[in-house]
């Protein structure tokens, strides 16, 4: 009898390595492989898919995890997954890459900023399979039990040789309870926005600065997308990847460049 190989999970995120939903993913995983973690030292969430091209980056291993091997990373949750995979693994490739669980949402329109998916899609690019894990919970001490069963089996079922090549999937758990939560549901992408709002304050020293706020509008009334999904109680997923090309427009663009 061949003996199964275990997989190899990269844990990451854009809380920060001692946030709450970091050390949940990792006790909802440990068990499925062999985990290695490597997440920012501090909070960097809304950076999207930036890197560190100017000032350095640092990596001090970390024992907040016990037994699990830890890394604390300077720089951005992207940095994270490319150091990983070029330093700390070398010539080791991931099975698959986890991100979050983040503090937050991060569906529809919110997937263009999230450092969470960020690094999963930074995973996807790598041809790795990966998910970014958020919960509709801001609290930096929200409870992340009821994902437990939920993540264990969208892993597991990712860990299959037939998940999609060079796609990350988006997954959101609604603010219920563990026993509300009424399964999983494929999605779409909403189309929503933020309706932004910059005040302008002074500091007191008299000199301006801004803050950003504003309120989320979901203009897509489909029954298929992800606030939907979310809305009823489900978990959404959504299968996303970097190709930013809008084929369905080709033909039109080339037209109008005639």
């Amino acid at each position: 009898m061949t003996k199964q190989k275990t997989p190899l999970i990269l844990v990451s995120n854009d809380d920060g390595i001692l946030a709450k939903g970091i050390g949940s993913l990792i006790d909802f995983v440990k068990d499925l492989g062999e985990v290695v973690v490597v997440a920012p030292s501090f909070p960097q969430s809304g950076m999207g898919h930036a890197i560190t091209i100017h000032e350095h980056i640092r990596l001090d291993k970390s024992g907040f995890y016990g037994d699990i091997e830890a890394y604390e990373c300077s720089g951005t949750p992207v940095d994270c997954v490319k150091l990983a995979k070029h330093f700390i693994l070398k010539d080791r490739k991931p099975d698959i890459v986890l991100s979050g669980i983040n503090h937050g949402s991060n569906s529809s329109v919110s997937v263009i900023y999230s450092g969470t998916m960020s690094a999963a899609i930074e995973g996807a690019m790598e041809g790795i399979p990966s998910i970014g894990f958020s919960l509709c919970n801001y609290d930096h001490d929200a409870d992340f039990e009821p994902c437990r069963k939920f993540v264990r089996q969208i892993v597991l079922a990712s860990l299959k040789d037939n998940f999609p090549s060079h796609t990350a999937l988006n997954v959101n758990f609604p603010l219920v309870k563990e026993g509300e939560i009424k399964g999983i549901k494929v999605c779409r992408q909403a189309m929503a926005r933020w309706q932004e709002e910059f005040e302008n304050r002074k500091d007191p020293r008299g000199r301006d600065y801004f803050w950003l706020s504003g309120n989320f509008t979901n203009l897509d009334a489909g029954e298929d997308t992800d606030e939907a999904a979310l809305a009823k109680g489900f978990v959404s997923v959504v299968p996303c990847h970097f190709d930013l090309t809008s084929y369905s427009v080709l033909a039109r663009v080339n037209e109008m460049m005639r």
